[in-house]
């Protein structure tokens, strides 16, 4: 009598439509599904839903946007962990939804199609939310390990959230290509590239400057000028004394000159370069150049033109030869390993070739840099990234620099780099001429095109990257 009262108070399906009709509206609103069926736990499943919502929708709105919420590692966390655990409960209510209200008796075929059903709506659920929540937690180790609170005795001191440019025209990163290796101390940052944006614009120039150039320059009000009135320089192996040794010998030299600081090293280049270049520079980004390798493998690669063979391995201080060559060719697509020898190759070519390489791997990133490729690859890039990127730049800031890292990629990026020529020479540069050449640059201002190739201009690099076989 019980048994029969129990089967009359709770609900099912006519047929197999109905019981899929029922379990889909309980997926979309967790609980509708119990209710329908007679069972009260429904309406609290419902009130739980509700509270679900309210709770992920005040943890983004607290961020302020999207961006601000992938630059919170806390939020990011919570949000994942609350989504987590909500999957789980959802997929049992899912479940549990049809086993209540579907027939009691059905025949093979529709038993199977309504169990098959079940199992791919919940995978059709299951793959991207948890995709995303790998996604979310991936970037929560990213923020936290990369942009992590850092002392820094050279980063703008009047830039806030509400202001991130703190009232400038243009901001500028200094992309440092730490290259560590056997027989070195330490790291030699072999590639030096500032970056300066226009803050209203994202209209952007990139210069390139040789790891070998000598008497580097310090702004008169560092207390390095001070120290180098003449440039960067000193006695003993000139190789201490290039651009690409600032880095580590100015920190042994006179460790903390600049005040305190995180990396002393990043801070005195950045004092170099500002004074040789004649602009401020703002931040840094560090990059290893061999975990590089591990962000082009991420990327799905990289797509350059080799106008001439490019080595890969080989030493010249001990004169041993290439293993192999990377071949000429337009648009090679190159995976990490090959796409590290590309930007560091040395054999058969000076420095200033391989500067104007780095700059085209640079151009190359940003190119494969798009929305839907870095979506899809994107587990795996926050991954690497951890491994090779500092940075100075306040985490705040971020969400500020992505906005202006998508209007920089609506304007073509001019490049200057400094190589060999007339007015400029590594050995002893002109740095009065190179302020003038920046400034140039900065303020739009174009020579007379009777000067358009006068070799003793910087090199404009915007066409380097070009398809242009060398013999």
């Amino acid at each position: 009598m019980s048994g029969s009262h129990t089967r009359a108070r709770f609900r099912r399906a006519d047929g197999l439509p109905g019981a899929v009709g029922v379990t889909l509206l309980g997926a979309l609103l967790p609980g509708v599904g119990y209710a329908w069926s007679g069972r009260r736990l429904g309406y609290a499943l419902l009130l739980a839903t509700l509270g679900v919502l309210i709770l992920l929708a005040s943890l983004t709105r607290g961020a302020g946007s999207l961006l601000d919420l992938a630059f919170d590692p806390g939020r990011l966390r919570a949000v994942a962990t609350i989504v987590g655990v909500s999957l789980v409960v959802w997929v049992f209510v899912v479940v549990t939804t049809y086993l209540m209200v579907r027939p009691t008796r059905m025949g093979p075929w529709r038993t199977g199609a309504g169990a098959a059903f079940v199992f791919l709506l919940c995978l059709a659920v299951t793959l991207p939310v948890g995709l995303a929540m790998r996604a979310a937690l991936a970037q929560a180790g990213l923020v936290s390990e990369v942009f992590a609170p850092k002392i820094s005795a050279t980063v703008p001191k009047d830039v806030t959230k509400a202001d991130p440019w703190g009232g400038r025209d243009r901001v500028s990163v200094l992309v440092i290509g730490g290259d560590a290796g056997p027989g070195r101390t330490g790291v030699r940052t072999d590639t030096v590239i500032l970056l300066s944006i226009d803050t209203h614009t994202g209209k952007a120039v990139m210069f390139s400057l040789p790891r070998n150039m000598m008497y580097a320059q310090f702004p008169e009000s560092s207390p390095l000028h001070d120290v180098f009135p003449d440039g960067f320089t000193g006695a003993g192996d000139p190789a201490s004394w290039m651009l690409n040794a600032v880095y580590g010998q100015v920190p042994a030299l006179y460790p903390h000159i600049l005040g305190k600081s995180d990396n002393e090293g990043a801070d005195a280049l950045k004092q170099a370069v500002e004074g040789s270049l004649g602009t401020p520079v703002d931040y840094y980004a560090l990059v290893e150049l061999k975990g590089f390798r591990n962000v082009v493998d991420a990327m799905g690669g990289v797509t350059v033109n080799i106008n001439e063979p490019v080595a890969i391995g080989g030493s010249i201080d001990h004169n041993d030869p290439p293993d192999d060559y990377l071949e000429p060719g337009p648009d090679q697509h190159l995976d990490g390993f090959h796409a590290l020898w590309f930007a560091r190759g040395r054999w058969g070519s000076d420095d200033y070739e391989r500067m104007l390489r780095q700059r085209c791997m640079v151009n190359a990133l940003v190119d494969e840099a798009d929305p839907i490729h870095l979506l899809t690859h994107y587990t795996k890039l926050a991954q690497a990234g951890r491994e090779i990127v500092e940075t100075d730049i306040p985490r705040e800031l971020m969400p500020a620099f992505v906005d202006l890292g998508m209007k920089v990629k609506e304007h073509r990026l001019k490049s200057l780099a400094f190589v060999s020529s007339d007015e400029f020479f590594s050995g002893d540069p002109d740095y009065s001429w190179m302020h003038e050449t920046v400034d140039r640059a900065l303020t739009h201002q174009r020579k007379r095109a009777g000067r358009r190739n006068d070799p003793g201009r910087a090199v404009a690099a915007d066409d380097v990257c070009g398809y242009h076989p060398v013999g």
